[in-house]
């Protein structure tokens, strides 16, 4: 393997550092382990005790550093970004195409959200960053590795124009769900983005007089309305995306990810991925047994959701029919 000699093999930048006018990447040694866990940062923190982890000093470089290192390195092929409005198997499907030892599969990993945020950088540079950062992470470490498979947090999709300029000919898939069954998951345990003001609203386009004349529970309704509307102005626009529905079965999800980004894979490795569908998302040593949810009635207003919930449904069908 090419990178088996490369001093910076193993090693992955995971953290944007911007204080007092200083801007650095922190690097993490990963060893012998793989991003396996339901979330990158699960995967960073079972490293952390590693020995060239453990120094009283941290490894850091410069983004020009980066950028030059990142082309020292031999990286798989970067297969699809997935983008998903939370709580709808979109952990399901990482875990699933995670048990295929081809695919490195990097799931919400915070220095992907740090890049795209970030007010330091010119739109070229923060491109070129955003592609070695990805390079570095798929960084070919094991022979059998072949595929990269990138899942973001759920409101990049209102990056997903500015992620496109960059990666032009990559497949996009578009996870959703539906609606009720969403926020009833976060009514029992609630996503960071669906409280008001722990992300900034403008990340969303809601305003502050927009969060005031709304309830607690109205707040997580209005991100998810501008999530759905974000996937259909996407959908709508763009020659090389999918979607895919959760309530249609996460088999069926796999199956047509697997056709969309053209990927072969054994009958052993297929049957790895539709195996851990039985389990839980973030436990894969629990048979899954259905989604549990709190007796409390949800007070939303719908009306809106349910519009733009059921215009998603229309675009998968015409979808299909195009396909057929």
């Amino acid at each position: 393997m090419e990178n088996i000699n490369h001093p910076l093999l193993h090693w992955i930048p995971y953290k944007l550092v911007e204080k007092d006018k200083n801007i650095y990447f922190e690097w993490v040694y990963l060893g012998d382990k793989k991003y396996v866990d339901p979330f990158f940062d699960e995967t960073i923190s079972k490293c952390k005790s590693h020995t060239y982890n453990s120094k009283p000093f941290k490894v850091v470089s410069t983004a020009k550093n980066l950028i030059e290192w990142s082309k020292e390195l031999i990286s798989v092929e970067l297969k699809s970004l997935v983008f998903h409005v939370s709580r709808c198997g979109s952990t399901m499907l990482s875990q699933s195409l995670v048990t295929s030892s081809e695919n490195i599969m990097i799931s919400e990993a915070p220095i992907i959200d740090e890049i795209l945020r970030s007010d330091n950088f010119g739109l070229d540079k923060k491109s070129t960053l955003m592609k070695s950062v990805l390079a570095l992470l798929g960084q070919k470490r094991f022979p059998e590795q072949k595929n990269l498979i990138i899942k973001l947090d759920a409101w990049h999709i209102f990056s997903a124009g500015y992620l496109r300029s960059i990666f032009p000919k990559i497949p996009f898939a578009l996870l959703y769900r539906n609606p009720i069954e969403i926020l009833k998951s976060h009514q029992k345990m609630m996503g960071m983005h669906m409280v008001p003001n722990l992300l900034p609203s403008g990340i969303f386009g809601i305003t502050v007089k927009e969060i005031n004349e709304i309830s607690f529970q109205q707040y997580g309704a209005l991100v998810l309305e501008k999530y759905f509307q974000g996937f259909l102005e996407f959908y709508e626009g763009d020659q090389n995306v999918t979607i895919l529905n959760f309530n249609e079965g996460m088999k069926n999800v796999v199956e047509r990810f697997i056709s969309f980004i053209n990927i072969n894979y054994s009958s052993r490795e297929l049957d790895k991925m539709y195996d851990r569908l039985k389990k839980y998302s973030k436990n894969g040593n629990t048979i899954f047994a259905g989604d549990l949810y709190i007796e409390e009635p949800l007070q939303i207003d719908f009306a809106k959701l349910n519009i733009l919930h059921e215009k998603l449904n229309t675009n998968l069908l015409e979808y299909f029919a195009r396909k057929n």
